[in-house]
């Protein structure tokens, strides 16, 4: 389409603190728009703020950080610290996580998390309109309270605005409430061409509408898994990880409505049972061509990088692709293609 944005390319940072400004700088010298870490072995932040260090036109994001874990008041501040030192370039990435994480794992409270997500960004722009404006901060929701800001407690003044809030959903209520409130949307590997178009960007624009929002002013981000190689060895390596990895997903209960839209519903039960007694082998064997190919994009080395441009056309504003099992000089000649 003529004028249309181009789609921007992003790439993955490391969450280990010592990986992380090498990484970054790669991702800025070999052209890419923006990087992001995610949340799981390591913190989420502190990877960017080296990050940040060591480039000086990189976006920078987390894909996630979880938010339930967290209060909005601390999101908020260390998303302001970031957002000042890279210089407008910080874009905080939340997602909910499921339930058993953020109860067993983090020790916080659950509940209604679409409405909860509403309100914990509601509390962020709150906070940060205090500290820009001087605004009185008083937030008071179903979930969060906010009603202290002193002097002492509130940072200094920056020269950008606050970053911009991306939310992972998949469900069509998380989905709908992310086009409301956030300014783009995080997609997940486990979602098909077919669900992206039949499902999140109609909840994405139902969002939008209901706050009087254009989608011109939203961004749709997907992460987009990979199955390639430059020769068929290293093709069949990858498409059997891609496979393990789709297994993987599917055995969560969660994804259960993406395969529903395929007329796979049934296999969401067998994969969980068989994850049950740990029968990872079996399960990537349940992921057939016709799966493997409504989830991911393969094909050899030559002509992946136009089918990952196929894939995200007029849907997509930037993709993650995730190259399963590629060298760097794999990666490298993938995506020479997708950059012309």
């Amino acid at each position: 389409m003529a004028g249309a944005p181009r789609l921007k390319l992003d790439g993955g940072i490391p969450n280990r603190l010592a990986d992380a400004a090498a990484a970054a700088a790669g991702l800025e010298r070999d052209g890419y728009a923006g990087g992001w870490t995610a949340e799981t072995s390591h913190d989420p932040f502190l990877p960017l703020l080296l990050a940040a260090e060591h480039t000086a036109r990189l976006e920078l994001g987390t894909n996630i950080a979880v938010a339930f874990a967290r209060n909005p008041m601390i999101v908020a501040n260390v998303a302001w610290d970031l957002q000042a030192y890279s210089r407008g370039r910080f874009n905080l990435g939340l997602g909910t996580q499921i339930r058993p994480h953020i109860e067993k794992r983090f020790s916080m409270p659950w509940s209604h998390p679409a409405r909860r997500m509403h309100e914990f960004v509601s509390a962020l722009r709150a906070i940060w309109q205090a500290w820009t404006d001087g605004t009185k901060l008083r937030f008071e929701g179903e979930f969060y309270t906010h009603k202290i800001m002193t002097p002492m407690f509130t940072p200094e003044p920056q020269p950008y605005a606050p970053p911009r809030i991306f939310i992972a959903a998949v469900g069509e209520a998380m989905t709908e409430m992310c086009g409301e409130v956030a300014d783009g949307h995080l997609g997940h590997p486990m979602v098909s061409r077919r669900y992206l178009d039949e499902v999140t960007l109609p909840a994405l624009q139902r969002g939008m509408q209901r706050s009087g929002r254009a989608r011109q002013d939203f961004q749709v981000a997907a992460e987009v898994l990979v199955a390639t190689g430059e020769n068929d060895a290293e093709l069949a390596a990858a498409m059997s990880a891609v496979r393990k990895q789709l297994a993987f997903y599917g055995s969560t209960p969660a994804y259960r409505r993406v395969l529903e839209v395929h007329g796979w519903g049934d296999l969401q039960p067998e994969l969980h049972r068989l994850s049950l007694d740990g029968q990872w082998d079996a399960m990537a064997a349940l992921i057939d061509d016709e799966m493997l190919a409504a989830f991911a994009v393969v094909g050899p080395v030559d002509g992946i990088g136009a089918a990952l441009k196929r894939r995200c056309d007029g849907s997509v504003d930037r993709v993650l692709p995730i190259l399963m099992t590629a060298s760097p000089a794999c990666v490298s000649a993938a995506l020479k293609e997708f950059r012309e």
